[in-house]
């Protein structure tokens, strides 16, 4: 059954208001942050209201009242994501975070002199320096996973860029610039046959697709709570529970330690070992409702939702001539998202006169500096859609960029 986003729009109050310039808000910027429900704002507003208490150290109610709240998101994000156990679940900062922790942990202690560690092109900034800086701590080799013109990955040369030297293969299911959603079968599978570990950046992709951990058999999954509807301040770090076991902590200090002597520490048992000191409790809380809410809507349903926009913003698109849009013509392996250029009007100016009519979009680079080198272009123009978004509100966007295109004097018809 298909979702009504008229009536789910009713739960969150930012998108009906109208902004300063009297304009109502027509928010396409979803690929940046999501907005918040109303059980998700409130949730987060009661637990500084009625619970707030540090979790895990107290004995009495209010601290072990947190501490449930706390750790039933624990276990709900293990069975929404389908993940090997709650343990393997890692609550961090976000994706840059949990992306840092595999770096800084694993890939310290795995990673050599000579040895490969293999991305895309197209890997968000959060998937790059991280193994940059790696690499050149252990004077590694970083190896990239080219494009074709559909912006999906070549595999064309696979085995020789996944080689026997291979230690980590770290990339994106879903383009934060062109919405494209990459199988990633065939580069786990190579992987597995040289033994290298796969992390795979979910950031995009957790928010707008079922994911199922074990039946992808990925190694590391990592993605934020603040782009499904979650409060921002907190992700999640999805590991083998092997794996993390294995791997040595990253933050030391309080609540991940078993005991400490003025020399030496040992540490506690999974996920204590790699959630030093105390968390965003408060968005783990409100993330559970978001979860809640995602559940109650339907990922299934949320996903054809935003084909359908997609394929109609698409073809708005195509009736206005001047524009170059980038990514795959396949829907079946694209997201909500269209990013676009106006030939001879920079992305900002694009963006600024779309504000002025109530709409919200992203411009620039959207932190993959080398992926638009390859492009050759300084930034694009990005729309991104969620489930809440309508029909109308692609017709507004349209609306707006036919008035970019007049006030520079460049309107072409097909």
């Amino acid at each position: 059954m298909s979702l009504d986003p008229y009536q789910l729009r009713l739960d969150f109050p930012i998108l009906s208001q109208t902004l300063p310039n009297g304009k109502p808000l027509v928010y396409l910027d979803n690929g940046a942050t999501s907005q918040k429900p109303l059980s998700v704002i409130q949730a987060t507003n009661d637990y500084y209201a009625k619970e707030n208490a540090n979790i895990h150290r107290g004995v009495y109610y209010l601290s072990q009242h947190a501490t449930e709240l706390f750790e039933r998101t624990r276990i709900k994000t293990s069975h929404f994501f389908q993940a090997q156990c709650a343990k393997a679940i890692i609550f961090t900062r976000g994706t840059t975070d949990a992306i840092n922790l595999v770096a800084q942990t694993y890939g310290r202690v795995n990673v050599s002199e000579g040895d490969e560690i293999v991305l895309s092109v197209q890997e968000h900034h959060s998937n790059l320096v991280p193994w940059q800086m790696l690499a050149q701590e252990k004077k590694a080799f970083l190896k990239f996973i080219p494009i074709l013109e559909d912006t999906t990955y070549d595999l064309s040369k696979l085995n020789e860029i996944i080689t026997k030297r291979t230690k980590i293969v770290a990339i994106s299911q879903m383009s934060n610039v062109t919405g494209t959603i990459h199988d990633l079968s065939k580069i786990i599978d190579r992987a597995r046959q040289v033994g290298a570990k796969v992390l795979v950046d979910g950031a995009q992709a957790a928010c707008h697709m079922p994911i199922h951990l074990v039946d992808m058999d990925v190694d590391f999954y990592a993605f934020s709570a603040h782009k499904m509807l979650g409060p921002t301040g907190v992700g999640v770090l999805f590991g083998k529970e092997e794996i993390l076991e294995a791997m040595p902590p990253w933050l030391g200090g309080g609540d991940m330690i078993e005991s400490v002597e003025l020399q030496s520490s040992t540490y506690a048992a999974l996920p204590a070992k790699l959630e030093a000191g105390t968390p965003n409790i408060a968005g783990v809380i409100g993330f559970s409702h978001a979860l809640d809410y995602l559940q109650k809507v339907g990922m299934k349903q949320i996903k054809e939702h935003e084909r359908m926009l997609t394929e109609y913003a698409l073809e708005r698109f195509q009736r206005i001539g001047g524009l170059r849009i980038f990514g795959t013509d396949n829907l079946d392996k694209r997201g909500g998202v269209i990013s676009f250029t106006m030939d001879g009007i920079h992305p900002h100016d694009v963006g600024s006169i779309l504000d002025e009519e109530g709409v919200s979009i992203r411009v620039g680079h959207h932190c993959c500096q080398p992926l638009m080198k390859q492009f050759q272009i300084p930034g694009t123009c990005r729309a991104s859609f969620y489930f809440y978004n309508t029909k109308e509100d692609i017709d507004v966007l349209i609306q707006a960029i036919e008035k970019v295109k007049s006030i520079f004097g460049r309107v072409v018809r097909k």
